[in-house]
């Protein structure tokens, strides 16, 4: 039984509304709001203050168009749609916080390496490290269609794409810049000394990448890396490159297992298995009593549309679940989108034949994730079965309201976990800011001995590669 305490993320996405269906139909719902800086470093001030480890963003560059063959369903219930750009979001609530950290997706199919690598170089600076890159391959055939492709690559050549990728990346961010290039000696007029800033001169099957980097090595040069694949060639990708892995389940038996596999698949690669953190999708709907919490649940799921929940799951899938019959037990088929969606309904509870209705149900609110509901120690206990059985390492928080949900978990559910040591401690008012890294991994600002990115590092502090 492990003892540590989870680490706590906030879950969002830049859009009205996320993985609760209907969410926005709530009077107290502010996901109205999106656009607005204010209401985001709002938010940002909120977590800081109640001692979260930071908040995550999802992303997509596609919309979810399958369900019926269009995108009306999921327009209607703004489901995950409008949705801007996270990554120009995360420094206006990084000026307004010094401990929150922040993760953002971005996706490895479709914008070149190279201005990738600038972009999070930039964010980490400006975060002072506190950021972390959440590596995908994009899943979308709308964003493929809709970013000059005539369809989405199959699994297997996106995950290839995205290993030659990471090597790209990682000489950008580990071995461009030496750690004493940037020397600023107006008496000698040198700001950068050239003999330290080195061409990786990358020439592969997807990329050609022969020059530097365009930025100064940064807080923790390489951002902290997060991934959520769940297939076999997902895990392998995620065992190699990932210092921390987002997990959903239906069940804490479900997610023991996948937690078992994550770590198989880092000791896989070559690495220490507790090299990586394992995050779970939770949502908490919590109350001064049990009978209370369930009643906002229900009422959660009463402004579900049935549409809206299967429009998700029909973008996810790439399944348009229209063409089923609603009560008809789900078979599981082969797709190129996300594979792992449908095997966790349709293989993830051997004794359980899903239906279409079923599925829209348990997705109508936190999406995919599981769903806690009760009181604050109610929820602590079910917390603390998710920590010791299904070994985690933190939770990834969903929400009924934005931002409602974690404003009851905060007031409610927060103390008690204290209370009880399933979460760290309230920060201490004079502490000093970390990296998003040394939050993870405690005295490690860079990557840790075994990470691919190490080896590129340690080579150009030895010059090894000059």
């Amino acid at each position: 039984m492990k003892n540590e305490p989870l680490s706590l993320f906030a879950f969002d996405v830049f859009a009205p509304a996320h993985l609760t269906s209907g969410s926005w139909r709530n009077e107290a719902d502010q996901g109205h709001r999106y656009t607005d800086l204010q209401y985001w470093t709002g938010v940002a001030k909120m977590l800081e203050d109640a001692s979260f480890d930071g908040i995550f963003f999802a992303d997509n560059v596609g919309y979810h168009d399958v369900y019926a063959g269009s995108g009306d369903e999921a327009l209607r219930d703004a489901a995950q749609f409008p949705i801007n750009d996270p990554t120009v979001l995360i420094s206006g609530m990084a000026a307004v916080t010094k401990h929150l950290s922040f993760g953002v997706t971005c996706s490895a199919t479709y914008e070149p390496p190279y201005l990738l690598a600038r972009r999070f170089s930039t964010l980490d600076h400006l975060t002072s490290g506190r950021v972390g890159w959440n590596i995908v391959t994009s899943y979308s055939e709308a964003a493929a269609r809709n970013l000059g492709k005539e369809q989405q690559l199959s699994p297997e050549e996106r995950y290839d794409m995205a290993d030659e990728y990471m090597d790209v990346v990682y000489k950008l961010w580990e071995s461009s810049f030496e750690e004493d290039a940037v020397v600023h000696d107006a008496q000698a007029g040198t700001y950068v000394d050239p003999a330290k800033v080195h061409p990786i001169n990358h020439a592969g099957t997807h990329f050609n990448v022969p020059g530097f980097h365009l930025c100064e090595p940064s807080p923790q040069r390489t951002p902290v890396l997060f991934q959520a694949g769940s297939s076999s060639r997902g895990m392998a990708f995620g065992g190699k490159h990932a210092e921390a892995i987002f997990i959903q389940s239906t069940s804490v038996e479900g997610a023991k297992r996948t937690v078992a596999k994550v770590r198989q698949s880092v000791a896989d690669a070559g690495r220490d298995p507790r090299d990586i953190k394992v995050v779970v999708l939770l949502t908490v709907v919590v109350a001064p009593t049990d009978e209370e919490a369930q009643a906002k649940y229900d009422q959660a799921v009463a402004n579900a549309p049935i549409e809206g929940c299967l429009a998700r799951f029909s973008g996810w899938t790439g399944i348009d679940m229209s063409s089923y019959d609603l009560d008809a037990p789900l078979k599981s088929v082969g797709t190129k989108a996300a594979q792992s969606m449908v095997d966790m309904f349709s293989k993830a509870d051997p004794d359980r034949d899903w239906t279409p209705r079923q599925i829209a149900e348990f997705l109508a609110v936190g999406g995919s994730g599981c769903t806690i509901i009760g009181s604050p120690k109610t929820v602590a206990a079910e917390l603390l079965r998710w920590r010791d059985e299904a070994d985690v390492d933190g939770i990834n928080l969903s929400y009924t309201t934005k931002p409602g949900s974690w404003e009851d978990f905060i007031e409610l559910a927060l103390p008690e976990l204290r209370n009880q040591g399933i979460v760290s401690p309230a920060r201490a008012q004079d502490q000093e800011p970390t990296t998003l890294r040394e939050k993870l991994f405690p005295g490690h600002r860079y990557t840790l001995d075994g990470h691919p990115a190490t080896k590129l590092r340690t080579e150009r502090l030895t010059g090894a590669n000059h």
